[in-house]
């Protein structure tokens, strides 16, 4: 009988807010895949909270990984989140070298900003490493920021055509992934826009309803169904696709219930639903 399908979850853990690990491992459980954390941090709650415990976890990630090398585990899926440091990015990559296989996807998120602006850690010289990365991503999932910033555009100060977009997804691609969605961009005041670039293939898009405000952790459910989806045989278009109705439904109980925006997406509420169909 084949094993079940195992993904290595690389992201912080955090207890309160929705987000990271605490979102991904519980969504790709119930899509009945392992999921496997490697931590690079712990966080009582995320950094919008006004207060918050943080623990980073660079010094102890080699070790922490000796054992899964030890053991010799085998992954079908790697995908990472928010790294926080250059150490860490080696950790990440060391990681991959060892445990992607023929078959195993990585899929990164590159989460290294927002609407024009970079994080603090997000030095150029963290930049120039993130793009090491992207040589061993299979799908990437930036927003248009993150995207921008991988290719070493200046930000837009209107839409991008289809065209651009798909000129800069080629571009990054030409570095690694052969899947890209770019998340999140506003097109309109009630439409956000997903573009899908697949190499060697026109681009696709898929459009939901702009609902609400931006809300933390809706980046790091998009990136798990994608993971899930994309390891459960869906196509990358089908993935995203139901990665992103799957936010709109639960962004929309959130605004129907008046849930704070920093305290992330309800995907509880709906969780049960991307197992159905599944053998």
């Amino acid at each position: 009988m084949q094993r079940q399908k195992r993904i290595a979850l690389i992201n912080d853990i955090t207890g309160f807010g929705r987000c990271s690990i605490a979102v991904m491992a519980p969504i790709v459980s119930a899509m009945k895949i392992q999921a496997v954390s490697i931590p690079t941090a712990i966080l009582s709650t995320h950094t919008q909270f006004p207060i918050y415990y943080f623990d980073d976890y660079t010094s102890r990630m080699k070790d922490y990984i000796q054992t899964y090398k030890d053991l010799d585990l085998e992954f079908d899926a790697i995908a990472t989140g928010f790294l926080g440091s250059k150490e860490q990015v080696d950790i990440v990559i060391d990681f991959i070298e060892r445990f992607k296989q023929k078959n195993t996807f990585v899929l990164i998120d590159p989460v290294m900003g927002d609407h024009g602006k970079l994080y603090a850690t997000y030095t150029p010289e963290m930049c120039l490493k993130m793009k090491e990365l992207v040589q061993y991503a299979d799908i990437m999932t930036p927003n248009l920021t993150e995207l921008v910033t991988l290719v070493d555009k200046p930000y837009p100060t209107k839409l991008p055509s289809f065209e651009e977009l798909k000129e800069m997804c080629e571009e990054l691609s030409m570095k690694g992934p052969k899947h890209i969605v770019v998340t999140g961009i506003p097109f309109n005041e009630k439409q956000i826009l997903n573009f899908i670039y697949n190499k060697d293939e026109d681009y696709q898009i898929v459009m939901v309803d702009r609902i609400g405000k931006d809300r933390c952790g809706t980046g790091d459910v998009i990136a798990s169904v994608i993971a899930g989806s994309y390891l459960n045989g869906f196509d990358f278009y089908e993935s995203v696709k139901k990665a992103t109705q799957f936010a709109s439904k639960c962004i929309t109980y959130c605004e129907k219930t008046y849930v704070p925006h920093y305290f992330g997406l309800c995907f509880e509420e709906y969780l049960y639903e991307l197992g159905e169909g599944l053998k």
